[in-house]
């Protein structure tokens, strides 16, 4: 039915355990994987005149971005490799994670989205918004929201 499922990540345990739900599922649908973390966007320091020397530089963002997307996708691409599914992991950087997790599924021709909830209700989800929430109004494709009954140890 699926043939190549975009999973998404934030390296958070929620996230984390959503994940390997999600292999799980893709396991089940023999479906290629995708494996997405989205990094925020450098943040140039606006309420100073002067950038401080041990702040980090754009490119020192990038690849410290870069190094820690790559450790959150690599538990979804052991777990991949251990049940024999195609696995890709990608990186990328956007201000809205939402609207980049969308366009990524779109550019790789995904045929659905994977992604958690963390299951915030009432004022938590209207303060902090939700990633999932924009996902599911913006996505024209298919998105399969895992929710866990029960939190993760910390």
């Amino acid at each position: 039915m699926y043939k190549k499922i975009l999973i998404t990540t934030d390296g958070s345990a929620v996230s984390n355990m959503t994940a390997c739900a999600g292999v799980a599922f893709a396991e089940q649908m023999h479906a290629e994987i995708l494996a997405l973390y989205v990094a925020p966007e450098y943040q140039y320091p606006v309420y100073i005149e002067i950038i401080p020397p041990s702040y980090p530089s754009e490119e020192e963002y990038r690849i410290a971005m870069q190094r820690a997307g790559a450790e959150h996708l690599q538990a979804i691409l052991d777990a991949a490799g251990k049940r024999g599914l195609p696995c890709q992991g990608l990186t990328t950087f956007a201000d809205s994670a939402a609207l980049q997790i969308v366009e990524v599924a779109k550019q790789h021709d995904c045929d659905l989205i994977f992604m958690g909830s963390h299951g915030r209700s009432g004022w938590g989800q209207l303060l902090l918004g939700s990633v999932t929430n924009k996902v599911l109004s913006h996505s024209k494709l298919p998105v399969l929201v895992h929710r866990l009954i029960k939190e993760p140890a910390a």
